[in-house]
């Protein structure tokens, strides 16, 4: 019988003593978990480090817990790594377990574009083995090292490349085209890092059709990912009607705004918030949310709580879901009724 690895989250294995030896300032730590980059940074003392994050919620969680640890870092929130400022001696990636592939690419191309030449790129894995980066590092580096076999690292994978020459940008990028009912055709540019990369989520899709927007109507997108819905509402809603987008990832964010004004949205506004704070409130005739089926439905309490402080007194409210009674008795709690619509295997749940 075969036996499992148990996979690890890397704040609970000990630093590899090369990335220490390895380690030259400044360096820019990618992603990871708030508890993550503190297990490095604490096993980094004296390292002027920048940490990038894309989701405000976890660069706010970071910045907590900073604080609290009683360590100095800059924590940039961005669309891009390589829209940090300066460039970097060391970059250190701690992909996530189970994280998207395209973003980890997408990660390793830009790194190569906040080092300096002869600046080190090192990649923490939390898998034993990891041949995803053994062939991207050789091929965008030109060169990919490891540890020795004797190095004691058997739980995790190490591997570093050195910056030299130079390359062009690569963007990680795919375009898809929708089109709802009778109006006009949209095609939308998405990333990696951001919801329903390269496609039209299917919920997005049901919520779309359901949702009564009439013009002149001002409509709040929450989690608005790249804009489909927020740009389809602004269809019904008119050249009078006006469009607010809100998201945690800055990365969604930047691509809401690049959709919305190819697509022809006249009149709009963008907010990375991981509070679903900056739009004004009691001023939107419908608010629309389309929020991830995971974290407890947290977010999804969120965006029902804030969607009625959100809406003026006659204002409607439609939530795409595939958990109806968890989010449908939290619309009942705050709104006091709502009724249930089914499409497309879909519950839209309006208030």
């Amino acid at each position: 019988m075969s036996r499992r690895h148990r996979i690890k989250p890397l704040n609970q294995s000990e630093l590899p003593p090369l990335i220490a030896e390895k380690t030259r300032s400044p360096v820019a730590i990618i992603l990871g978990s708030p508890s993550e980059v503190i297990h490095a940074l604490e096993s980094l003392p004296g390292i002027e480090a920048t940490c990038f994050q894309m989701d405000v919620f976890q660069g706010e969680r970071l910045r907590a817990e900073l604080a609290e640890a009683g360590l100095v870092a800059n924590v940039v929130l961005a669309a891009d790594l390589w829209d940090l400022p300066g460039t970097f001696q060391t970059v250190l990636f701690m992909p996530a377990r189970g994280g998207e592939r395209e973003l980890k690419i997408d990660m390793v191309d830009q790194a190569y574009h906040v080092l300096r030449q002869g600046g080190l790129f090192l990649v923490w894995s939390p898998y034993q083995t990891d041949d995803l980066f053994t062939g991207l590092l050789k091929k965008v580096f030109g060169k990919v090292h490891t540890p020795p076999h004797d190095s004691g690292m058997d739980t995790t994978t190490l591997l570093w490349s050195v910056r030299a020459g130079e390359q062009p940008r690569r963007r990680h990028e795919l375009t898809f085209q929708v089109k709802i009912g009778d109006g006009p055709s949209c095609r939308f540019l998405s990333r990696p890092g951001t919801f329903s990369y390269g496609k039209f989520d299917l919920g997005a899709r049901a919520l779309c059709e359901v949702m009564q927007v009439e013009p002149g109507d001002r409509v709040l997108d929450l989690g608005c990912g790249v804009g489909t819905n927020g740009v389809f509402a602004s269809q019904k809603a008119g050249e009078n009607g006006f469009i607010s987008f809100v998201d945690s990832n800055h990365r969604a964010i930047a691509l809401t705004e690049l959709n919305a004004k190819a697509n022809g949205v006249a009149k709009f506004e963008t907010f990375a918030s991981s509070t679903v704070t900056g739009p004004q409130e009691d001023s939107f005739d419908v608010v629309i949310a389309n929020p991830p089926y995971f974290a407890n439905n947290s977010i999804a309490q969120l965006f029902i709580h804030r969607a009625k402080a959100m809406m003026t007194p006659q204002g409607r409210f439609y939530l795409v879901t595939r958990q109806p009674e968890e989010s449908g008795a939290a619309i009942l709690d705050t709104f006091g009724e709502a009724e249930a619509v089914e499409h497309r295997g879909y519950t839209i749940v309006c208030a």
